[in-house]
């Protein structure tokens, strides 16, 4: 069994020390859904839920929360994030969210990716919450993750 790298040897929470780890250009998408009634499908599609254009506050609530990421989960280090990507498309039985989030950085991004698609899902479900009791979020998963070198400057 591999060893948990965010507790101490007294099994304490601990924030992982990354400081000796190599800065790289790292990138992580993330997806997910909620299910909606056909009828808050066909609101949003014609944009006349009374709170507002669903698809597009939910996208800028994504990268708002990707951005607050390491001020939610205790141990998620800060990290200068370069770019968050959040699309809200609707499908046949609700909408799918996909983030993709990239960073300069020592330690992954992965934990962006995934916030950004779940505020943005609660983001739906809040706006949609008085016209639809039937929604269901989920799942909400991580579809990959890179990292490569950055590039030399001369």
């Amino acid at each position: 069994m591999k060893e948990l790298s965010h507790t101490d040897s007294s099994g304490k929470a601990n924030m992982v020390d990354v400081s000796n780890k190599t800065t790289q250009i790292r990138t992580a998408t993330a997806s997910g859904h909620i299910s909606l009634s056909d009828e808050t499908l066909q609101l949003i599609r014609e944009n006349q839920m009374k709170k507002g254009d669903v698809l597009t506050v939910a996208e800028i609530a994504g990268i708002q929360g990707g951005k607050k990421t390491s001020e939610l989960i205790p141990l998620c280090h800060p990290l200068q994030i370069t770019k968050l990507d959040v699309k809200a498309e609707p499908d046949e039985t609700g909408i799918a969210v996909t983030a993709l989030a990239r960073c300069t950085g020592q330690t992954g991004i992965e934990m962006e990716a995934l916030t950004a698609v779940s505020v943005a899902l609660l983001t739906i479900y809040d706006m949609c919450k008085a016209a639809d009791k039937s929604m269901v979020i989920g799942p909400v998963s991580l579809i990959g993750k890179t990292k490569e070198n950055c590039p030399q400057t001369p």
